[in-house]
């Protein structure tokens, strides 16, 4: 992996919901130009656009209609191109989202594909028989509930759909399939673009036979990721990729890989086999799943979470470093404290992943804290799965009150309510009425208000990009887990045969004895603290106050 790739710092942009410049609710590519200095003022040096394709947005963008299109509501290819340029010109590399493990079912392809069996698109997705009664082939499960399969009169069939019904699958068992994305990722990198982060990558290759899945979570369906996650071809597509296209150009790839285990993860990313540069793994993002999966009312235990970050840390050798994005809820509401503790708990949240081994992910809004939208009515929701997921747990028997909560919790409205610039009217997102409720808790919590405070989570966040990029030994140093049996207490250092740092980091709010590692004692530099007046440490113990962080590196 090259120097860029090492130091590079990615800001993910959920465009819709990051700035709006015309005043009709959505974000847009003009909005996006608009900040991008304060993007390359927070130390950020990568963006990472969610989807901008042509597409009627049944799963905010995830659903493309035409690969080489902009979607109107974010402007137009000229206002890409700007961006492009505008980005460059400060030295910030675009990454874009690259969603073909699906498609809309406007898009083309499948327009075509359901019309009958015998046409160019027909075998451009995942087509079944039905079983002799009519029913769907397997009872393989849709991730936003449901069946994953179906039925087209016109072909007698069922199609394979792994998230909603508006998404089938892709067959990338057809070579002319895969070659059309080629063609397409060509147009993308030609035009200037650095980069992909790949949506769901994991599962573009399907088993040449579907067969019942196992059922989870108290679902009615079998498991949507069964004998699709790391399918038979998983790794020779990606090398074909690689090949054909990735090769060609100084980019950075980014997979998304759910449900995958590090050992699989390793055939991804190790260098001598030129699939992927770094991939999302999701294993700790299930420390708070339980009977109903991530919507289960469960409270993570820190140790689960530690346990989890350090397997990939030491399994992989390079990662990906995050805590939440577009898909999760904010982190200072799901890991930390959002009331009384926010600020100290959102600056210790971003010491303990970023400064790990690995390309730190910051998903915007992360940098000034916002919280949980906590709504009070389903109906407030735009969130396609929620919907799904609410009308599921009352079948359960859980009450209406029971089931807002479960669903607040983990909800991706959280993470896609309006960026809170200001204090003003829709927190300076927009001058119209936005297409997703503001968070009301703007007036407290925005970037204007980040700005003045010289304390505030955003300059903290400066400090610790900085920190990070200017410190070899926090680029290219070892991770080695300190204090594993500690309960409130998650430390680790970072070291290098000339250095060595350690971070040391508070989950609880309350006071905590520490005690140092000997190598530490009487010999360390406090380099970064959450508290302003954090002195080096002279005794081997020390206290930390709530939800307390800092970084000593060893004299």
């Amino acid at each position: 992996m090259n120097d860029w790739k090492k130091k590079a710092i990615v800001y993910e942009a959920y465009v819709q919901s990051f700035n709006d410049s015309d005043g009709d609710g959505i974000g847009d590519l003009p909005g996006l130009i608009e900040k991008l200095d304060y993007i390359k003022n927070l130390g950020a040096n990568v963006i990472w656009l969610t989807p901008i394709f042509k597409s009627p947005l049944v799963d905010n963008g995830y659903d493309i209609a035409d690969y080489e299109a902009i979607n109107p509501i974010y402007g137009s290819m000229n206002d890409f191109k700007k961006l492009l340029q505008q980005a460059h010109e400060r030295d910030l590399k675009i990454v874009m989202d690259l969603v073909v493990n699906h498609t809309s079912d406007q898009h083309k392809w499948f327009k075509e594909s359901k019309k009958n069996r015998n046409n160019k698109y027909s075998d451009y997705y995942i087509w079944r028989d039905p079983k002799e009664d009519g029913s769907a082939p397997t009872n393989l499960g849709s991730a936003f509930g449901g069946s994953a399969w179906t039925y087209v009169p016109e072909r007698n069939q069922y199609y394979l759909h792994l998230f909603a019904k508006q998404q089938p699958d892709l067959n990338w068992n057809n070579p002319q399939v895969r070659n059309d994305i080629y063609h397409m990722m060509k147009f993308w990198l030609d035009m200037g673009v650095d980069g992909f982060r790949m949506d769901s990558i994991s599962f573009i290759s399907k088993p040449s036979k579907f067969e019942d899945a196992p059922l989870e979570d108290n679902k009615e369906y079998g498991a949507y990721y069964y004998g699709s996650a790391n399918g038979p071809h998983i790794h020779e597509y990606l090398r074909e990729m690689n090949q054909k296209v990735l090769s060609k150009y100084d980019v950075i790839s980014i997979g998304e890989t759910p449900h995958t285990t590090a050992r699989e993860a390793r055939l991804f990313v190790e260098p001598d086999r030129h699939e992927l540069d770094m991939v999302f793994q999701f294993e700790h993002m299930h420390v708070d799943y339980g009977e109903f999966g991530r919507y289960s009312d469960v409270t993570f235990k820190m140790s689960d979470l530690r346990n989890s970050m350090t397997s990939w840390q030491n399994d992989l050798s390079w990662n990906s470093n995050y805590l939440g994005n577009h898909d999760q809820p904010r982190i200072v509401s799901r890991f930390g404290n959002d009331s009384k503790y926010r600020r100290e708990s959102a600056k210790m949240l971003a010491m303990v992943s970023l400064l790990q081994k690995g390309t730190p992910f910051i998903f915007q809004g992360e940098e000034i804290g916002m919280t949980n939208l906590h709504i009070k009515n389903i109906d407030e929701l735009k969130d396609l799965e929620a919907h799904n997921i609410y009308s599921f747990l009352k079948s359960k028997g859980i009450s209406d009150k029971d089931a807002l909560k479960m669903v607040n919790r983990k909800t991706r409205d959280n993470a896609r309510t309006p960026m809170q610039w200001n204090k003003e009217q829709n927190a300076g997102f927009s001058s119209g009425n936005p297409w997703i409720e503001v968070n009301p808790n703007y007036l407290e919590i925005n970037v204007k208000k980040d700005l003045q405070d010289p304390n505030s989570i955003y300059r903290f966040y400066q400090k610790l990009l900085k920190l990070r990029n200017n410190n070899q030994v926090l680029l290219d140093g070892n991770y080695d887990l300190i204090t594993p049996e500690d309960s409130a207490i998650f430390a680790y250092t970072r070291s290098s045969d000339k250095d060595k740092v350690a971070v040391i980091c508070s989950f609880v709010p309350y006071k905590v004895k520490y005690e140092l590692p000997e190598d530490f004692v009487n010999k360390n530099k406090v380099i970064l603290s959450n508290y302003d007046d954090r002195e080096d440490m002279a005794s081997n113990t020390i206290y930390l106050r709530p939800y307390e962080g800092v970084v000593i590196k060893r004299e």
